[in-house]
């Protein structure tokens, strides 16, 4: 909101949706599968970063190329390696205890 004003434009917030739960069942319930929507998540997250940035680079507008570089790709590129190693990790480790363990040890890491 701070960058769209600090170039002229306005912001008008709208009310936001609430989503559709996908958990369900215990299928989609596990730790694995939420962790594969949120590596789908960010990678389309970071498509449309790119997409927006190209639309920046042909029209010419450097600063908006500049702020989306130095402000959200990075990020979202360590974002998208972290949430993948999550994956595998839990790939590995399979059901039950395994999880159960990964999780400790991801809340004892933060």
């Amino acid at each position: 909101m701070s960058y769209q004003n600090l170039r002229g434009g306005r912001v008008k917030l709208n009310s936001i949706m609430l989503p559709q739960m996908e958990f369900s069942s215990d299928a989609k319930g596990d730790a694995l599968y939420a962790m594969e929507l949120t590596l789908s998540l960010e990678k389309l997250n970071n498509e449309k970063l790119l997409s927006l940035h190209k639309v920046a680079d042909e029209c010419g507008d450097v600063q908006m190329c500049d702020f989306i570089e130095s402000n959200y790709l990075e990020d979202q590129v360590k974002a998208i390696r972290t949430v993948s190693e999550y994956v595998t990790q839990l790939r590995r480790v399979g059901e039950g205890h395994g999880v159960y363990h990964w999780d400790q040890n991801l809340l004892a890491s933060m």
